[in-house]
């Protein structure tokens, strides 16, 4: 027996010397997947002139609501960017699509080369009225102070649009002119779905037979204080997205009538029971695709014990995960998220419904199918009395195929990235959100959802939300990065 003994403790300790090694061999070999681009001196941008533009754009309160849009909104600011930006304007290929939408085309001087198309959106989403006077300045004022500038669409997403039309402006000033022809695309519904919009561009793409290098819209940004362990910024290019569907899960019972005397399953109680289901058992999780991307970029930049844990991902996957599941943002990123949002039951309060309805949208992990979640829900809930259907009064869409990160395009966007902010950290990542990216992927194989703004964790709130707002600096950068990019992309 004490042989025996003496057998599993050496080869336990030589197991674990054999373990301890290859996680030291693994740590040190972990290599950094940054590339070394020198900082570069960005174009001089006149901050006060560039600015006064964007809030004078944010004036014009382009809400896209779910079943129409404000036109003259939409009409009087498409006039004042015409105004803003008269070598655009006169210089530029442009074409209206569905009234609102609108394409611009900025030829280049080698047809051999693959065009590249920028795009964004003009439309914000309302705000609520009773938050209105929580602002710090008026929502759809542009004002000017405190070193920033506030309004909806500062961030989300006007000043992407603004700011591509404001660095293509000044190229045409200093004289350049592009390699690869330039495509510019400025939606108006991406708020409510982008179908009338972006979808309509893309199909417009398709129909000319316009293939392109690659595609660069709105997504992820700049974050300070992303990730434990690692002390720098990241700036995270979105090369995937998550897909869109609710459903409808409806609890039909036989038994109704008057709530003085319940049967034993109310069609409440079993809609409950259901959803309860779902809460207990959430989609697996799982780190690949995009998500183990950027932790192969950011892994080798984290200090001790972090790089070493990242580094040994075969070995440390469950406690990773069982940690990223602890946060909101970070566990939408490693499974399929399950979120009741609409409950719909009863005409009184003392009468039992036959029928209980819950919408509960998903937001689909690449790799999985809208199928795939039906299955899965059919599955966990395991009751005939429950029907379930993919609701068809909103969009839905399944996730987008990743993009590559060895790539012309991601490459590009690295390295202007690297020259305009070089104390950061570049990395792939997923977004867990919606964006019109995933519209353009039939025009092309490589779609980036990445938007040149450094932001804090109070600044994330500020989308959608109250005080929406840009610093004049950060504007400035937006400006310099497009400008760059443009210049690294089509030379």
């Amino acid at each position: 027996m004490r042989k025996l003994l003496r057998r599993i403790f050496r080869f336990s300790l030589l197991a674990l010397v054999i373990i301890t090694g290859i996680i030291v061999i693994k740590t040190i070999s972990y290599t950094s997947r940054q590339v070394d681009f020198s900082a570069i001196t960005p174009v001089a941008i006149n901050q006060e002139d560039v600015a006064q533009r964007l809030g004078q754009a944010i004036t014009f309160p382009t809400i896209s609501w779910t079943s129409s849009v404000d036109t003259s909104a939409f009409i009087k600011l498409d006039s004042y960017l015409i105004r803003s930006f008269p070598l655009v304007d006169s210089l530029l290929e442009h074409k209206k699509i569905n009234q609102f939408s609108k394409v611009y085309k900025w030829s280049g001087r080698n047809a051999r080369l693959s065009p590249i198309l920028l795009t964004g959106h003009l439309d914000v989403v309302p705000v609520e009225t009773a938050d209105e006077n929580e602002w710090e300045y008026p929502p759809f004022s542009g004002k000017i102070a405190d070193q920033y500038i506030w309004g909806r669409g500062a961030l989300d997403d006007k000043l992407a649009i603004v700011g591509i039309l404001e660095a293509v402006e000044q190229l045409i000033k200093d004289g350049y002119a592009p390699e690869r022809t330039v495509y510019l695309a400025c939606g108006h519904d991406e708020e409510t779905g982008g179908t009338y919009g972006a979808q309509a561009i893309a199909t417009y793409f398709a129909q000319e037979d316009i293939h392109f290098e690659y595609v660069m819209d709105e997504g992820m940004l700049i974050v300070e204080d992303a990730v434990a362990g690692l002390s720098k910024t990241v700036a995270i290019i979105g090369i995937a997205e998550k897909g869109y569907a609710t459903l409808t899960i409806t609890a039909q019972v036989e038994e109704a009538g008057h709530s003085s005397m319940p049967p034993e399953t109310t069609a409440v109680g079993l809609l409950s029971e259901s959803l309860q289901r779902l809460s207990e058992h959430p989609f697996p999780a799982d780190i690949d695709g995009a998500l183990a991307d950027f932790f192969d970029y950011v892994g080798p930049e984290m200090n001790l014990p972090y790089r070493a844990l990242f580094a040994n991902r075969w070995l440390t996957d469950p406690l990773i995960i069982a940690q990223l599941s602890k946060g909101k943002a970070t566990n939408a990123s490693i499974r399929t998220t399950i979120a009741p949002t609409m409950l719909r039951a009863g005409i009184k309060d003392n009468v039992l419904p036959s029928r209980a309805s819950a919408k509960v949208n998903f937001r689909i992990k690449p790799g999985e199918t809208v199928e795939s979640v039906l299955n899965y829900v059919r599955t966990v809930i395991d009751d005939e009395r429950i029907i379930l259907s993919v609701s068809q009064e909103t969009d839905v869409a399944e996730p987008t195929p990743i993009s590559a990160t060895d790539a012309f395009g991601f490459e590009v966007i690295q390295k202007t990235i690297q020259e305009i902010f070089p104390d950061v950290v570049v990395a792939p990542g997923l977004v867990i959100g919606a964006t019109d990216g995933k519209y353009y992927q039939g025009v092309s194989e490589n779609v980036y959802r990445f938007l040149p703004v450094k932001v804090t964790n109070d600044d994330l709130k500020r989308i959608h939300g109250t005080d929406e707002r840009i610093s004049l600096e950060g504007y400035e950068q937006v400006i310099q990065f497009y400008y760059q990019l443009l210049k690294n992309s089509c030379q």
